[in-house]
């Protein structure tokens, strides 16, 4: 997100509130900057013409990265490094396998998937990211528009859809 930009921004006490300003600003063509929201609305991501996120994607690849390491590691300690029968058990013992293999399938995908979704996110250690209201992570819904590149004519509309979809509050805020 680039600095100093100006959001014309209004803020919804209800989530259905947002979902019906969020289709009335789809059917009167307003280009919506973002929605925020203290929790998920369900259907609000097709509304906005979201695609469905790919993380679940990701975090099979990351899961079988893990599944293989484990799995071929095991293999390659118990059948060349340090080949030992123990316990009665062959070399390449394939159920004794399962309870690391799976372990490492879990670390891997969850630490992948959670690098992934900061990645993607511009999420970390060391990024601040601008906040418009404090209440928005609480109990407030926002519907925000970029007034730094509208005509005044188009933020006219915008306060006016804002009002006349029940925003308790319209503001201006540069961040």
């Amino acid at each position: 997100m680039s600095t100093n930009r100006e959001i014309l921004f209004g803020l919804y006490d209800d989530e259905t509130d947002l979902l019906s300003a969020v289709k009335v600003a789809k059917e009167r063509h307003l280009n919506i900057d973002n929605v925020f929201s203290p929790f998920p609305v369900h259907g609000l991501d097709p509304l906005l013409g979201l695609k469905e996120s790919r993380l679940h994607q990701a975090g099979f690849i990351y899961g079988m990265i893990g599944t293989l390491t484990a799995f071929l590691f095991m293999t390659w300690v118990f059948t060349r490094d340090w080949p030992i029968i123990f316990g009665g058990k062959p070399y390449w013992s394939v159920p004794a396998f399962i309870p690391i293999t799976f372990e490492l399938t879990v670390l891997f995908a969850s630490i992948g998937m959670v690098v992934t979704y900061y990645a993607v996110n511009g999420q970390g250690p060391g990024v601040t990211n601008p906040v418009l209201d404090d209440r928005i992570t609480d109990d407030k819904f926002c519907i925000s528009f970029d007034a730094g590149h509208s005509s005044e004519e188009e933020l006219a509309a915008y306060r006016k859809f804002l009002g006349e979809t029940g925003a308790s509050e319209i503001r201006t805020k540069t961040i």
